[in-house]
């Protein structure tokens, strides 16, 4: 017990291990970054494009934003495998930061062309495709076997940081200095992670080849041996369709609905960030296997997901939105700890970067349909698709633990005692 107390009042695992401060510190701003583009450039299209093209712009641009994690798995898995993960981590990084730097400088000069905003959130995206799944798996270099769920839980709430600073910057830069004023922010946030990386010592890496590590298998090959998690990622990659679309009917809802600005927009960002971050540190808390979690939190996104489109109104909008993200990052939790302990450390780069590629791989075809449907229905319509799509995955989600399916090897049903420290 005395020991307990002891490890519960030590410092976040972010402020004593100064290695994994960092590198978490610049993964919080390159996702930030590069969400404040995605938002702040769906903001543009939908205040610059006339008529019906909005949905089809909005929806084409995030389509091609989320291509890079699907199209280059084979690539991220061998770069993550055989390279050193700190190389990797501040080169994607680097390059990033260079690409935002260059669109800049172009668009200082001159007006840039649509084509060229395309381009140049392709190239991101790509950095950011090899980034995340890179920085997961290098989390045990970074931090000692003790501190590996705490950590996890600091990585899992980045994305929610990221979300609730780049969605609430990307709109107030557009209205304030168009996009200028978000390609410089972005290199700004790219190129100081690179050198915080680069500086950044990782004191569990590997000194050469992994000589003693198992070769890793291929996909089919792990998810073989783990029925759960096969079943498991198949559930969220078809909830995302329906779950990311929000990122399309959100600025489409402003602009037709609420008859709002961009600081609209940044106020839904934020309260869907908020939640997302919230659920995060309070998702280890929660009792109950994981699809019994996982199911139930589904069905409260799709109630809140389709609130909108039954009772239109900003506060409404906000506090569902809020619960929507506090169900994404009770998911995030509870089923991103259950992969890194049930996958086996030589195969966590190939199912990491398949992971990120398999739940993106929705991505794109959600954007361009809900950007094509919400050219020609209201959005109140698209909130209430949203809702109602997502009700049989999270039927199918509680069946799968009814079946018998809802363990993975060597994982409780409940949920761990241990939480983020920094919610401690």
């Amino acid at each position: 017990m005395t020991a307990t107390v002891r490890t519960g009042r030590r410092l976040p695992v972010v402020l004593r291990n100064r290695s994994f401060g960092a590198v978490w510190t610049a993964q919080v701003l390159t996702q930030a970054a590069a969400r404040m583009f995605q938002v702040g450039v769906v903001w543009w299209l939908v205040s610059q494009v006339g008529g019906d093209g909005r949905g089809v712009a909005s929806g084409a641009f995030l389509a091609v934003s989320t291509l890079p994690p699907v199209l280059l798995v084979p690539l991220v898995a061998r770069v993550i495998a055989r390279c050193p993960h700190r190389t990797v981590l501040a080169g994607a990084a680097a390059v990033a930061g260079l690409v935002a730097a260059a669109t800049a400088t172009w668009t200082c000069a001159a007006p840039l062309p649509t084509a060229v905003v395309y381009a140049a959130a392709l190239l991101l995206a790509g950095c950011q495709a090899l980034f995340d799944p890179c920085l997961t798996t290098s989390v045990p270099e970074l931090v000692e076997d003790a501190d590996i769920e705490a950590a996890t839980g600091f990585e899992l709430s980045t994305q929610s940081l990221a979300g609730l600073a780049g969605g609430l910057l990307g709109p107030l830069l557009v209205d304030a200095w168009d996009l200028a004023g978000i390609v410089a922010g972005c290199a700004a946030a790219y190129l100081l992670a690179a050198l915080l990386v680069a500086l950044t010592r990782f004191p569990r890496a590997a000194s050469g080849p992994a000589a003693d590590v198992p070769r890793p298998r291929t996909l089919r090959q792990i998810l073989a041996d783990l029925p759960f998690i096969r079943r498991a990622l198949l559930c969220f990659a078809v909830a995302n369709v329906f779950t990311t679309a929000v990122y399309v009917v959100m600025p489409l809802y402003t602009r037709s609905v609420l008859d709002g600005r961009g600081s609209t927009v940044a106020a839904l960002e934020a309260a869907l960030g908020a939640g997302t971050l919230l659920g995060s540190f309070t998702g280890g808390r929660i009792p109950g296997a994981p699809t019994t979690v996982g199911g139930t939190c589904l069905a409260l996104m799709a109630l809140a997901l389709a609130l909108p489109g039954i009772a239109p109104s900003a506060a409404v909008a906000l506090a569902a939105l809020g619960l929507a993200g506090w169900c994404l990052g009770v998911i995030g939790v509870r089923f991103v700890a259950l992969f890194q302990r049930s996958v086996p450390a030589a195969d966590k780069p190939g199912f990491f970067a398949v992971m990120q590629a398999l739940l993106g791989a929705t991505f794109p075809l959600s954007s361009l349909l809900f950007g094509a449907l919400g050219d020609r229905l209201d959005a109140r319509w698209l909130c209430l698709v949203q809702g109602v799509g997502l009700l049989p995955v999270a039927a199918a989600l509680f069946l799968l633990g009814r079946h018998g399916h809802a363990k993975a090897p060597g994982v409780p049903d409940v949920a761990p005692a241990a939480v983020p420290e920094a919610v401690r």
